[in-house]
């Protein structure tokens, strides 16, 4: 299933929305993801260890050390990962407004963790992109 990859129309439908849950970032090798009881939100293997975003509460319930906590605003339109143009410019808008955004690009959605204390601030950014392309 392909997703949209018009600019135009993923700005104009792009309806972010905001769980409310606050996620922390944190980095450990294997075996110690291994051992964890936690559904990560995202999990990046990289040459240094694995990335895990999980919630605030799962971490510090496992004794993990994370950086946050963030906010994690989805974009609800379906974007096609062969869209180009996207991020660019809700990254542009954040970045205008001094919001700091960190993207993970999934299959169906694009996920932008912003500080917890910017969410308001980068929900308001994000709306008033999507009505500029209405």
């Amino acid at each position: 299933m392909s997703g949209e990859t018009n600019l135009n129309k993923l700005l104009a439908s792009m309806s972010p929305s905001c769980d409310n849950q606050m996620y922390g970032f944190a980095t450990m090798d294997k075996a110690s993801f291994n051992a964890l009881s936690v559904v990560p939100k995202c999990l990046f293997v990289e040459d240094e260890g694995f990335t895990v975003i999980a919630t605030i509460d799962e971490l510090v319930d496992n004794n993990i050390e994370c950086m946050g906590p963030f906010a994690c605003i989805t974009l609800t339109v379906h974007s096609s990962l062969e869209a180009v143009g996207l991020t660019a410019a809700f990254a542009t808008a954040l970045g205008d407004a001094d919001i700091s955004a960190n993207v993970v690009a999934a299959y169906y959605h694009d996920h932008i963790f912003v500080d917890w204390s910017d969410k308001q601030a980068a929900m308001s950014v994000l709306e008033r992109l999507a009505l500029a392309h209405q």
